[in-house]
This record gives structure tokens, sequence and C-alpha cells, in this order.
């Protein structure tokens, strides 16, 4: 009876957690407000000027911040366009920012050619990457409009990297931005020339920012928990997340060293990496028609007369793929990107549980058998903490009629009924509560192979058999969930039924309410939980045959 307790409370904590998703989703949803147009938008967008020093490392005061961009040049600004093996791009002439990138190895629908877009500056959710300089004596604003070499460059076949310029020049100042797009790579250098043909020395400061509004209700169900705002890492306090909320409750501005800042999103990220050994000016800024900036911005640069300097950011825009965030964490000398990929608390099951998962299916080709391995796997290496449940409920199946007997003699004094509960156990050597300590080991690692299944982008539009084309979504014919609450009927026949009515009656209906659920989550997960039921069927029955044969021998 104890076990059957303890499946009921599992039960109704998963059936809680369901429904905390929900809430919390909806809490997380924006309030639909009237979008404010850009020409509306403050003299927040600017970046905030790192701190200024006499000497080096010696801050001082801050700079102020220039007018916004008017949206009449933006709009009728020329766009270069810009294709690779991995990404197209659209950056503006006015203000040099890339106002729109589609992902080409990555699609919007599973059944659909059509790219998955992750910067666009039309439609929902806004989302751009901007840069530029700022400082004492010329330098071009946000809405400068910028001299365009071509408005069309594409990675050649033996190209590995290609380079977009635009240049911007006044009194004797010319300002060269110039992009650098790389083969098989979603990082993309921004890079600012200088060069000062004035009398007087130049100094400014080069600053990157990912401006986004949130996500509009709807964007991913219900039962996906996923976070999207804003996120920081430094030496100090390691990773940190910024909500929207925080942004608006108050800016952000930071000195980091040797850190990064990354826009989050359900499967994707925008990562500004600067410099190592430099300290840049970390900051937020909460604007009209909720839209927030997440930047950072160089220390000062000073270029003398006749003379040249330049200053280099990075930027990622891509999906968190583990394989090309760790490659790029080494390549770059930075700490662990990975961190961006968000397995909630269980993170330290979840991550080798996903590099097993990953080796599976290096080897198979298929992330629905890979999943159907690791299952396996996972089994077996609680293959005798679940014997040991299964035998206990064998047992307790077997003195079920003698149980009966007792509560019914012993109906009206529930204390006398408990203590002759209890010699019974002891008569038939059965411990009550021996099923319950393998079942709660495994449930943190079923929970963190859900936010595996939930959270990684390498099972997105995966496909698997037949009709499962999609392991991300549902199941279109809900095939899965249908067999999966067939396996739960069985399941619930093998073990010992309550005594209790009202008990029974849950446990019943349970089956049908989790088929119900499984019908929305992703393929997946469900088939996971079809396996895993599949496996733990045959292991009891097993088992039972073993127990009932030492009992006749």
């Amino acid at each position: 009876m104890e076990n059957q307790r303890l499946i009921l409370l599992i039960a109704l904590a998963g059936l809680s957690l369901m429904l905390y998703f929900a809430w919390e989703r909806e809490q997380m949803d924006p309030a639909e407000q009237e979008v404010v147009e850009q020409a509306e938008e403050t003299d927040a967008e600017e970046p905030e000027a790192p701190g200024r020093a006499e000497e080096p490392g010696e801050p001082a005061g801050e700079e102020p911040a220039e007018g916004a961009v008017d949206p009449d040049a933006e709009q009728d600004a020329p766009r270069i366009r810009v294709r690779t093996d991995l990404v197209e791009a659209e950056i503006s002439a006015v203000g040099g920012d890339i106002r729109q990138l589609d992902l080409l190895q990555h699609r919007k629908e599973a059944d659909s050619d059509e790219p998955y877009r992750l910067l666009r500056d039309e439609g929902e959710p806004l989302y751009v990457a901007q840069s530029g300089v700022r400082g004492e004596g010329p330098t071009p604003g946000r809405e400068t409009r910028f001299e365009i070499e071509e408005e069309s460059y594409e990675l050649g076949d033996g190209e590995d990297e290609l380079e977009v310029p635009l240049v911007w020049e006044e009194d004797g100042v010319e300002v060269r931005k110039v992009y650098t797009f790389r083969r098989d790579s979603y990082l993309i250098d921004v890079r600012h020339e200088v060069r000062n043909d004035s009398a007087e020395d130049w100094s400014g400061f080069q600053y990157v920012q990912l401006r986004r509004r949130p996500d509009p209700p709807g964007t991913t169900p219900w039962y996906v928990h996923t976070f999207t705002g804003g996120s920081i890492y430094t030496q100090e306090d390691r990773f940190e997340r910024i909500s929207f909320g925080d942004m608006e409750d108050s800016d952000l501005s930071r000195d980091v060293r040797d850190g990064w800042a990354a826009m989050l999103q359900h499967y994707f990220i925008g990562v500004m990496i600067p410099q190592r050994g430099e300290t840049y000016r970390y900051y937020t800024r909460a604007l009209p028609g909720e839209t927030y900036l997440l930047g950072m911005s160089s220390p000062w640069v000073q270029v003398g007369a006749g003379e040249s300097g330049q200053v280099v950011n990075r930027l990622f825009v891509g999906p968190k793929e583990q394989d090309r965030l760790t490659a790029l964490s080494r390549s770059l000398e930075v700490d662990d990107l990975r961190l961006t990929v968000d397995y909630g608390f269980l993170t330290v099951l979840a991550n080798p549980l996903f590099w097993a998962l990953d080796q599976i299916e290096n080897f198979v080709k298929n992330w629905g058998v890979a999943i159907l391995i690791l299952t396996l796997l996972i089994k077996l290496a609680f293959y005798k903490l679940s014997a040991i449940s299964y035998r206990s409920m064998a047992k307790m199946r077997k003195v079920q009629p003698k149980m009966q007997q007792i509560r019914e003699r012993y109906s009206d004094d529930r204390q006398q009924m408990n203590q002759a509960l209890m010699e019974l156990y002891k008569k038939e050597k059965i411990n009550p509560l021996g099923g319950c300590l393998p079942i709660l080991v495994q449930i943190p690692v079923f929970i963190a192979l859900y936010w595996v299944l939930m959270e990684s982008v390498e099972i997105r539009h995966a496909e698997f058999m037949l009709w499962i084309d999609d392991l991300s979504s549902r199941d279109p014919y809900f095939i899965l969930p249908l067999l999966m609450g067939a396996s739960m009927l069985i399941q619930m026949r093998l073990n010992p039924p309550p005594m209790d009515p009202i008990q029974k009656r849950v446990m019943q209906v349970l089956p049908f309410i989790f088929t119900g659920f499984f019908m929305l989550f992703p393929a997946g997960l469900v088939l996971y939980w079809l396996t895993n039921n599949i496996l733990s069927i045959a292991q009891q029955w097993f088992i039972m045959r073993q127990v009932e044969r030492a009992e006749k021998a």
C-alpha cells in the first residue's frame, strides 16, 4: 500500500508541475501594449560610455548619449545582403546594424523549407544587433548613412572568410565598420577601424548591443518552461540571468573583465564576446514599446593625428549547439558558453545525460533510436534498485487478501489496524517502504532527462521513423500517447490494487489524465516515457515470476 501511495504522490506531483508551468507561463507572457514607434524612442537606445581615465585603470565619469535613429532614414536605406553556408543576413546602410539574420540549417517549421529567422526588424519579436563608435571628435551616429561597396556578398567555394565593409568619413576622420563572417560558424567579428587624418587627436569607444522585444504570447507551448531575456557572465559572480522585468526595474551598469553577455531564448542565443584582458562596461536599458537593450562598450581608444587604430568585438548569433559552443569557448579562451543551455536545477545530471545521448546519436545517426538506447541504459543502471521495488510489490500482492481481512476486522480502530498490518509485514518479511527509495532515487534522473529532451536544439525537428518527423513536436496522430496510456493501464494491473476506494478510483483515472497531457507533449518525451514503461512492465513481470517460482519451490 505504501508503494501505491508513493505512485499516487508522484503522479499528483507531476500534475502539479504541469499546472505550475502553465501558471508561470501566463505570468511571463507580456501584457499586450500599444507598440510605440521608433520615432518615439528616447536616447536610452544609445550605449553607455565606459569610464574615462586620466591613466589606464582609473575610471572616472561617463559621457552623454546621443539621439535616436531616424526611422524614415532607415526605411529608405539600402540593405547589404550577406550569405554564407550557415546564415543569410541583411545589414542596413543606416547605422550599419544587422537587421535580419536567417539560420539556413534550421527550419522555421519541421514541414517547411523556410529558414528560421533569429534577427528581424519586421514582425514579432523585434530583435536586431547594433554596433558603432562614440567619443570625442567626429563619429558616425545612429542615423548615419554609411557608404557601401556592394549590396550583396556571398561566401564563395574555397573561401573561409567574408568581409563586409561600411565606410564613413567626416572632417578628416574615417571610420570603417567591417563585419567578418566565417565558414561553418555563427561567429561574426565586428571591427571598427579609425584613420585620423585630422590635425587633432581622436578618442572614442566601441559598443555592441542587442535590442529585443519579448516573444509574443503563444510563441512556445504552455508546458515548455523556458527563459527569454538577458544574461551576463563575470569572473566574480559567474552566470547571471537578467530578465526583462529586471531591466525595467533598474539599469545595469557594471565594469566586467573577461566576461560575456547574452540574450537568451529557447534553442537560440545572441552572445557578445569582448576582447580578452580588457575591462568593458556592461549595460541594460528599458525602452518605450516594451523594448530592451543589453550591450557592452569597450575601453576608450586614443588615435593620434595622422595615426590609425581599431577595436574588435565578437558576436555569436545562432543555435545552442553544445559541441559548437564548447569548441568556441576553447578557441576564444572564454568561460563555458554552454551555460546558456538551461537544464534547470538538475544541470549536474542533465549534462552527462545529454553527452551520452549525443554520443549514441553520433553512432546510430537517429535521435529517436538514441532516446530508445539511452532509456535502456538508464533502466539497466537502475535494474537492481527497481528489482527491490518490484519484489516488494509482488509480496504485497500476495498478502493482499490478508491485508483486506485486517482492514475489515479493525475498520473502526485505525491504531489496532496499523499494528496488525505491521505484524503481518514482519511475519511475511515484507518491508512496506522497500519500494520507495529505488523510485525516489530515479526521479531526479527522469526529470533531468526531461529537460534534456525539452531544451536541446539538436533534437529540434529531428526525425525518428514512420509518422514521427519531429521529435520536438507532438505526435500528429497521438499514437505514442495512446500507447503510453495503455502501458500505464498494464502497469496498474501488475501492481496490488489500493485498499482505499478513493485511491483506487484516482489510480484508475490517472492513465487517462496522463494520456491527455502527453498528447500535447513533444514526441521525443513521450517516446522516452513509453519505452521506460515497456521496460518496467517487462522487468516487473519477470521479477513477479521469479518470486512465484521461489515460493513454489
